[in-house]
């Protein structure tokens, strides 16, 4: 850290010894934004630029299976669609199992008791495993809807259409809310050739987006529509 007061810029290059995925993040900037992240993937002449990160974290198929869901994810002003894989079994063991790889484990908690409440449906006693492909880390609460999504579609075995992205953070109270530069967020989907995203009830301005959009105040509403 007391190397870090002396230069100007400082760089953090991210990701595991299992993926050859790599993110190169600015901590600091005294020149420029720190809102940037680069993308790059290991390959036999060393990092090579990553052109569309988005096909590297989702992979589409018209045979969707349940418990996945994509997720239009911003690092820094950067779009990035994310495959969230979720998987939920009957435990064996005397204490329920739970685990996260690339989301964060306590918000996993938090969101697992807010299906139990809010919903009604009895997941304290399961196993629930949590996964992002690709080994993308997602840091952000926008990725609540999405995660709350991918649970109960591999709890009721029911998948969700994958023409459809996912996103919102929810509160306590199971409602869903607005969450940051959602456009930018669905423009990414609409190139990618999304046909549908489930949204936050929000002011920003989305005319013209080529989505089929699909406002939701709560998460009654919002599995409704996913799960219909």
């Amino acid at each position: 850290k007391a190397i870090e007061h002396l230069v100007d810029v400082v760089l953090y290059l991210e990701g595991g010894r299992e993926s050859a995925i790599r993110l190169l993040r600015a901590v600091k900037n005294r020149y420029g934004s720190c809102e940037e992240v680069g993308v790059f993937q290991m390959g036999e002449r060393g990092l090579e630029e990553v052109k569309n990160p988005s096909q590297l974290f989702t992979a589409r198929s018209s045979d969707p299976k349940p418990g996945s869901v994509v997720f239009p994810a911003m690092e820094g002003t950067r779009p990035i669609l994310v495959e969230i894989q979720a998987l939920v079994t009957s435990g064996r063991a005397a204490y329920p199992q739970r685990r996260a790889i690339g989301l964060d484990y306590n918000r996993l908690a938090l969101l697992l008791a807010v299906i139990e409440k809010r919903l009604g449906l009895h997941i304290g006693g399961e196993d629930v495993y949590l996964n992002t492909a690709g080994g993308f880390t997602v840091r952000e609460t926008a990725a609540d809807l999405g995660v709350t999504a991918a649970v109960v579609s591999s709890f009721r075995n029911r998948p969700i259409d994958y023409q459809t992205v996912v996103v919102g953070e929810v509160s306590l109270a199971g409602e869903v809310r607005p969450v940051r530069r959602l456009r930018e967020r669905l423009a990414e989907a609409e190139k990618l050739g999304y046909r549908r995203a489930v949204v936050p009830l929000s002011g920003d301005n989305l005319s013209g987006l080529g989505l089929e959009l699909a406002p939701a105040a709560d998460l009654d509403h919002a599995l409704e529509v996913l799960l219909s």
